[in-house]
């Protein structure tokens, strides 16, 4: 039996979702006949050709006059701009052309939109130009490629408002699948005619079945908003290739179709498995193998004879973390990612910017407490680990199959003890990398374990604040104090790694007071270099999270969620503070976006919220400082 893996539309640019990567190599380690592509990465290359323009052209000519926005007239404008200079800046993105940075720099070479307007966002009197403030003189190459991230920001957004009003560069019809409680939305986009957009899929998905010829077809979904591509990916190979069987996993499946009853999924796949999917995909290549009956398999929805959903899961271990094999890139075009650089800031472009192969250290998370994460589903509750020894074996397997030393540790939150662990193996071995991941910002991240981090290559951190309030990260069971994550965050800065701060504000009864606190403390740990780089994530409750099933402990009470027969995630609720969020979020945002660009130190906090009656900060403008020593 062959197996190809799919990544659907849309995902990362920069470098292949790491699932398929993961499932391929633990089927070779089992010998079965695996292989992958990546049609996120395909489709948008097949757009960014001067004769993918050329279609989207045509299409744009179509629109009323009075219907074409912005971005559409531009480039309807400067079309013979946009066609020439296409296929160079693409080169230029995947690291073939460097020396196109010269022209790139003279602002004369690429047309440039609206997006290009962010350039001129910032308070001359403050920063000065931009531009130089981020890369200096000599910083050509990383110059060019933010020119070049705007000019293809302005062709996306041609193609959302001339093609596809979905379609988005990290995501494609969301809100079709994010909880929605029936299949009807995703039902009846998929028998419209189909967009430009999906008339390049189905070519795509064409080839890669020509291509490789498989027996069964896995579609790993992480998001909500790669399921619609998913779909009419499984749509059309349902068409052409009927015997073909399909499968249906990834994050989005294990968190938000656990109580699946629509049959009518089961149209476009034959299979939905839930979570991590080495055991229960072993189960279903057996069954379809004739190796193992029906009623055998493991954590796996279908649909019946009788037209209904059925769950089964015959009792059977999952495979150990440490028998999962090494993830394998083979087939991927790893030389044609895009290396984009749409954010200036140091810390913040590494999400979008190089080629890192993706590694997990360790299965789930070690402190499954924090009240807002989904702590009751199986990627954070089980918890599992790897040797050292066993990791960076796998680390040199990767960099001899990829010739590349980058490495993204994805948990959710990396051991420290592992962490260690594995730096000193690294450094015991010679093994030469670089690679930044997920903590939890606790106090066991001493100033010399971030020295013995830095050693071994690490560059960079990200780990949760949340709601920089000791009474809410008491109250969310995180485990760390504002104080804490002040020490450790600057240990971390001061051996030279980024730190990313995840940030969260509408936490359950939390008061305009405690946000506006939140944000000053967020300014000092800037200002003091504890962080260099940080985001506000509006709090959304979902319904495996401990504030989603006792919501009375915090102080809530939840919106009753109408009959699901489909997805169920996110749930709404009532917090008896009454505060606007939503409007405190622009101001939390535009702060932050300051702050990462280095500027804005001085501004009163309460000032950043256009909102009337804000009250100061309760916060003395220098407590970092006093609890690092400094006053």
């Amino acid at each position: 039996m062959k197996v190809l893996s799919l990544i659907p539309p849309m995902t990362q640019l920069n470098t292949p979702y790491p699932s398929t990567a993961y499932l391929t190599g633990f089927l070779r380690s089992r010998s079965i006949d695996a292989v992958q592509e990546d049609l996120a990465l395909a489709l948008v290359l097949g757009f960014f050709t001067a004769k993918g323009l050329q279609e989207i052209h045509t299409e744009a000519l179509k629109l009323p006059e009075e219907r074409r926005s912005s971005s559409v007239n531009f480039f309807l404008d400067y079309f013979s701009d946009y066609q020439g200079t296409i296929d160079l800046v693409i080169r230029f993105l995947q690291g073939r052309d460097s020396t196109l940075s010269h022209r790139i720099n003279s602002r004369t070479f690429l047309p440039e939109g609206p997006r290009f307007a962010s350039l001129e966002a910032y308070d001359e009197e403050e920063a000065g130009d931009s531009l130089s403030w981020a890369f200096g003189a000599l910083g050509s190459q990383d110059r060019a490629r933010h020119l070049a991230t705007l000019y293809l920001n302005d062709l996306s957004d041609v193609l959302r408002d001339a093609i596809d009003d979905r379609f988005e560069f990290v995501r494609y019809a969301e809100s079709l699948a994010s909880s929605q409680p029936t299949f009807t939305p995703l039902a009846q986009a998929l028998v419209v005619e189909p967009t430009l957009m999906d008339l390049h899929l189905q070519r795509l998905t064409h080839a890669a079945m020509e291509k490789h010829q498989p027996s069964l077809v896995l579609l790993s979904v992480p998001f909500p908003g790669a399921v619609y591509a998913a779909l009419r990916i499984a749509q059309t190979i349902k068409e052409k290739y009927p015997d073909v069987k399909i499968g249906l996993g990834g994050g989005y499946v294990n968190t938000e179709l656990r109580e699946l009853k629509d049959p009518r999924i089961f149209d476009f796949v034959d299979y939905i498995t839930l979570d991590s999917g080495e055991r229960p995909l072993l189960c279903l290549i057996e069954y379809l193998s004739g190796k193992r009956s029906f009623d055998r398999l493991v954590r796996t929805f279908t649909r019946n004879d009788a037209n209904q959903v059925q769950y089964i899961n015959w009792p059977e271990l999952d495979i150990p973390f440490e028998d999962v094999g090494t993830a394998t890139w083979d087939g991927l075009p790893l030389d044609s990612y895009l290396s984009l650089l749409d954010m200036l800031n140091p810390m913040h472009r590494l999400w979008s910017d190089g080629r890192w192969n993706k590694l997990t250290v360790a299965h789930g998370c070690y402190w499954k407490k924090c009240s807002f994460c989904d702590v009751s589903l199986d990627y954070i509750s089980r918890y599992e680990t790897a040797s050292a020894s066993l990791l960076v074996d796998r680390i040199e397997s990767i960099v001899s199959e990829t010739g590349q030393t980058g490495f993204h540790f994805v948990d959710e939150a990396a051991p420290p003890k592992i962490l260690k662990a594995l730096a000193q193996e690294l450094i015991r071995r010679k093994v030469m990398i670089s690679w930044w991941g997920n903590i939890r910002f606790e106090k066991t991240f001493t100033p010399e374990l971030c020295e013995l981090l830095a050693q071994s290559g690490c560059i960079a951190m990200s780990g949760g604040l949340e709601v920089a309030s000791d009474r809410l990260l008491d109250l969310m069971k995180k485990g760390v104090s504002v104080e804490q994550v002040a020490q450790v965050t600057k240990g971390f800065s001061d051996a030279g790694i980024l730190v990313h701060a995840y940030l969260m504000y509408g936490f359950p009864t939390q008061t305009v007071q405690e946000t506006v606190d939140a944000l000053e403390y967020v300014r000092q740990l800037f200002e003091n270099g504890c962080i260099q780089s940080g985001f506000f994530h509006r709090f959304t409750c979902t319904v495996h999270s401990p504030v989603g099933q006792d919501p009375q402990a915090y102080g809530i009470t939840l919106v009753n969620l109408p009959e699901i027969t489909f997805a169920k995630n996110d749930i709404a609720f009532f917090d008896p503070t009454g505060v606007d969020h939503d409007a405190l979020g622009v101001g939390l945002k535009k702060a932050i976006y300051n702050f990462m660009h280095g500027i804005g130190f001085d501004q009163q906090t309460h000032t950043w919220f256009e909102m009337p009656g804000i009250p100061k900060s309760s916060i003395s403008r220098n407590k970092i400082a006093k609890i690092l020593g400094y006053v």
